[in-house]
């Protein structure tokens, strides 16, 4: 299992998660910024819970984020 954890209120917007993973990430229309999906919320701070499989795609979202607000840890 992976952890997927979003500073949402740091996002610039750049679109990179949701193309590199459009099943876990989408664009928000509303103030154009992405969306961690399935995320709960807690203080700003959106986490969600994901299988491994997700694990790579995920990975390369956090490291292309020219913000660096996303974070992947296997547990």
């Amino acid at each position: 299992m992976i952890r997927i954890t979003h500073f949402r209120d740091k996002c610039i917007g750049c679109n990179y998660c949701a193309e590199v993973a459009p099943y876990r990430w989408s664009m928000d229309e509303s103030d154009g910024k992405s969306n961690l999906l399935d995320g709960r919320e807690r203080k700003g701070v959106y986490t969600a819970v994901a299988t491994d499989d997700e694990y790579e795609q995920n990975t390369e979202a956090a490291k292309i984020c020219p913000v660096n607000i996303i974070r992947v840890e296997k547990f």
